[in-house]
This record gives structure tokens, C-alpha cells and sequence, in this order.
């Protein structure tokens, strides 16, 4: 994809933060935007906020976690738009505290919207993406999380790393096809992530973890803006770049993660295992 002037995008979880910051970046270079997000007053308000800047953009009420829900977002952005060529697979949740602490309902709730939502995306779309016979891209909002685990995040974690997991796997299977797939894996970014109890239906119980943001150290020069990273996500969508990586304060730990599984091989063989 080399231009998103006249193209049809959409992005869940795009009443706000990184959501709504990259619906406007794709606004300005051309695109028509469908905003799916489960808050439908702040859903409202940046439809309005976008259109009062003169861009093409409509609202659909979605939940990630229901597979018809999906499917309609699906049609209604095939509706309005015509054609759709990036779907941005973004809403996402969070709760902090040890394994130890999680409920089930915890473990429930953060993979039926971090993990279930990204799959239902892929379920709904990528057909019509194909069936359209154009290019598209497929972008997935997952975490450094997702590439390496962090205390007291683990159900987030684990959901996360199967964002990754599914991003790689699609983007072999579909490169032939013409569709590109991006994974942005970011650190902190200023979004209201940590206020996600907000959205925690009853089915899912009281919960008895911290808030995020009373589970990771909030340092100002580490935190960067939304809109900073959806600058760098559209870029990558251009350049095809399957990882998004803003931080460079993750690179370090990265690949420590990878040495320590790369020395393995190593310290496994000084042991006489040679299979």
C-alpha cells in the first residue's frame, strides 16, 4: 500500500488514545474512517471532533468480545465506505497483580477482549479483504508485553503475546494475497488503558486487582504521546512493516529475551544433550 488518499479504514477502540490518534492520521492522508468502540458518548465525540475537521468518519458501537458485533462493524463499514483496505485492530484491556491474585473472570475478561477481539477482527474482515482483490493491511495493537512478559501483568501478557503469535502467522500465510500485517507493540503510551475497569461487565465479577497504572512505575520521559505513535504505526503500514516498535527503551530487554533463549541451545549441549 503506497497511499491511503481514497482508501476505507477501520480501527477499534477509536474513541480514543491510540485508536482515535491514528483514525485522524489516516483521516488527513486521505482515508475514510469507521470508529468502532464500546463507549458509545465518547464514540460520538470523536466522530463529531473528526467531521469538524472536514473528514469522512462514522461511528459504530462494537464490542470486541462478540463475534456478531464484529461481523456488524464488518457491514456497516463495508456500507459506508465502499471498499475497506486497513482494519486497525485495537481496543484492548488491562489488570495488574500476581498470578496468584487473578480470578478466573480476570484471566476471562482480559483474553475475550485482548485476544478473542483481534481474532474476531481476523474472522470478520480478512475474507472480504481478500474477496475484494485489492491491497489491504491488517494492523494489530498488541504491547511490549507481548514480546516480553512483565511482572504483574500476566493474563495481559499472555493475551498480547497471542496478538503477536497471530500477527506473524497471518502475515506469511497472506503476504502472497497482497495484505500486509503490523503488529504495534508499544511501552507506555498516554491512553486511559489504566481506567479500563470502567468497561468490566458484571458477567466478569468485582475485581480484586490494581489498577494498572498503580502497577507500573509511570515515568514522563518513557510515556509517549498517541499521537506520536500513530504516526509511526501509518508509516509502517506504508512500509509493510510487520513489528512497530516506538520505544526505544524496549530494544535492551528484547534481545536479552532472545539471548537467553538462543544460550540455551549452548548450555544444553555443555550438558551432552546433542539430538
Amino acid at each position: 500500500m503506497d497511499t491511503f488518499q481514497g482508501r476505507g479504514a477501520v480501527i477499534t477502540g477509536g474513541a480514543s488514545g491510540i485508536g482515535l490518534a491514528t483514525a485522524r492520521e489516516l483521516a488527513r492522508r486521505g482515508a475514510g474512517v469507521v470508529l468502532g468502540d464500546i463507549e458509545g458518548p465518547a464514540l460520538d465525540e470523536a466522530v463529531s471532533g473528526l467531521r469538524a475537521e472536514g473528514f469522512d468518519a462514522h461511528g459504530i458501537v462494537c464490542d470486541v468480545r462478540s463475534l456478531d458485533e464484529v461481523a456488524h462493524l464488518a457491514d456497516e463499514a463495508f456500507r459506508l465506505l465502499g471498499r475497506v483496505h486497513v482494519v486497525f485492530n485495537n481496543a484492548g484491556i488491562a489488570v495488574s497483580g500476581p498470578i496468584t491474585q487473578m480470578t478466573h473472570a480476570d484471566w476471562r475478561w482480559v483474553i475475550d477482549v485482548d485476544l478473542w477481539g483481534p481474532i474476531h477482527g481476523v474472522e470478520t474482515f480478512l475474507p472480504r479483504l481478500l474477496e475484494q482483490g485489492e491491497d489491504g493491511h491488517m494492523l494489530f495493537t498488541s504491547s511490549f508485553a507481548g514480546l516480553v512478559s512483565n511482572v504483574g501483568l500476566g493474563p495481559y501478557s499472555v493475551a498480547k503475546y497471542g496478538v503477536v503469535a497471530l500477527a506473524e502467522a497471518l502475515a506469511r500465510e497472506v503476504r502472497a494475497d497482497g495484505i500486509g500485517v503490523s503488529v504495534l507493540c508499544p511501552m507506555l503510551v498516554a491512553t486511559n488503558i489504566a481506567a479500563s475497569e470502567r468497561h468490566r461487565g458484571v458477567d466478569y465479577g468485582v475485581p480484586l486487582t490494581r489498577a494498572v497504572s498503580e502497577q507500573i512505575p509511570a515515568d514522563g520521559n518513557v510515556v509517549l504521546d498517541a499521537e506520536a505513535v500513530a504516526r509511526l504505526t501509518v508509516e509502517a503500514v506504508l512500509a509493510n512493516r510487520l513489528y512497530v516498535l516506538p520505544h526505544q527503551a524496549s530494544r535492551a530487554s528484547i534481545r536479552r529475551r532472545f539471548e537467553r533463549i538462543d544460550r540455551t541451545f549452548d548450555d544444553q549441549t555443555a550438558q551432552g544433550w546433542a539430538h
